[in-house]
């Protein structure tokens, strides 16, 4: 449970270290519609690269993220 948590945690943090790298041209998603393609700058430490299964540099996309579950939170702040 411990593991789980701790994993959980560090993707959201990686999240909310690169939602300035998101790009907008979609409308926002309501609630129940299906998220959007992003692309997210791929992360400069090799740490968190390792960590999401990811390699080089450029961008990524969620399913690009070797994982069996992504939990994506998103805030609102305006």
């Amino acid at each position: 449970m411990k593991k789980l948590f701790v994993s959980v945690a560090v993707i959201l943090s990686i999240v909310f270290m690169m939602h300035g790298y998101v790009v907008a041209d979609n409308p926002i998603p309501k609630a129940g519609e299906v998220l959007p393609a992003m692309k997210l700058k791929i992360p400069e430490k090799a740490e968190y690269r390792n960590y999401l299964g990811l390699s080089g540099s450029g961008e990524f996309s969620i399913p690009d993220i070797k994982a069996q579950v992504v939990i994506i939170e998103i805030f609102s702040m305006y």
